[in-house]
């Protein structure tokens, strides 16, 4: 494996610049808009952040293997073997980068035989930096983090999210949200994934909950596992599956809280 000090600060790196990319085409308005399947919004600027991240880690790890929602969103693709991993996320928020909103990040994860090894979830608009090296700890700019030490759920404040297509689903989404909603202070929809999980880190949140992407979360996930809080799954995975990109019925929580949440969310399936 390589050094992840190493990995983690060329990891900064191009996310850095990506995130000049995506701030310089949106100040000066050169962001076009597409649907991929009708449905799901991807812009111009997604996809020059996809190239940016994708050709740096060509040129630096060209025997790497590449998993990016824009390039290569393929996970049966994969090999899980000796082979590296680069989990990317060229913008996470895409709908709330396209309407102006602070809440849009660039998430990057670093895998190897499985186990997600180093992770950075940078926010170019706030200025926030979210990283993490597997049993070394995790950062908010270079310093330190945890979650929070909420023991309560009825003073919890909880965070989820939907996805694009709703049609099959809604109802089930509804109900889940109700059942939480009912036990916890209050549950917010921000609109990035893999922020989300890096608040639940900082303890700006005290528990997540969705499924998503594997590049919505991968990084996020080790951050948050990093900070000190429980990273798991409210319904859990097919025993076959024996890596940590597995992104369905995802539950990330401050310890004393998860195991009641999981309950809920068990609970709330129709």
């Amino acid at each position: 494996m390589a050094d992840l000090e190493s990995i983690l600060e060329f990891m900064v790196d191009i996310a850095s610049q990506a995130g000049d990319v995506i701030v310089e085409m949106r100040a000066s308005s050169k962001v076009s808009h597409n649907y991929k399947q009708g449905i799901e919004l991807v812009t111009n600027s997604d996809l020059a952040a996809d190239k940016l991240i994708t050709d740096a880690i060509h040129e630096h790890f060209p025997n790497d293997q590449i998993l990016a929602e824009e390039s290569n969103p393929d996970l049966q693709s994969l090999r899980y073997s000796d082979s590296p991993i680069w989990v990317i996320d060229p913008i996470d928020g895409t709908v709330n980068y396209a309407h102006h909103h602070h809440q849009v990040a660039i998430s990057i994860a670093y895998v190897v035989k499985g186990k997600i090894q180093a992770a950075v979830v940078y926010n170019p608009f706030l200025s926030e930096v979210f990283s993490a090296i597997r049993q070394k700890g995790a950062w908010l700019n270079d310093q330190p983090i945890r979650c929070s030490a909420t023991t309560e759920l009825n003073r919890a404040i909880i965070a989820t999210g939907f996805p694009y297509d709703k049609s099959q689903q809604l109802n089930q989404l509804m109900h889940r949200l109700h059942k939480v909603l009912e036990q916890c202070a209050d549950v917010r929809r921000l609109g990035s994934a893999a922020l989300d999980i890096c608040w639940v880190a900082l303890g700006r949140l005290d528990a997540y909950y969705e499924s998503v992407s594997p590049w919505d979360c991968a990084a996020g996930w080790l951050i948050a596992k990093e900070a000190g809080a429980r990273c798991g799954y409210f319904i859990e995975p097919n025993e076959t599956v024996t890596h940590e990109l597995h992104s369905e019925n995802l539950l990330i929580a401050t310890p004393a809280l998860y195991d009641s949440l999981k309950t809920i969310l068990r609970e709330a399936q129709l």
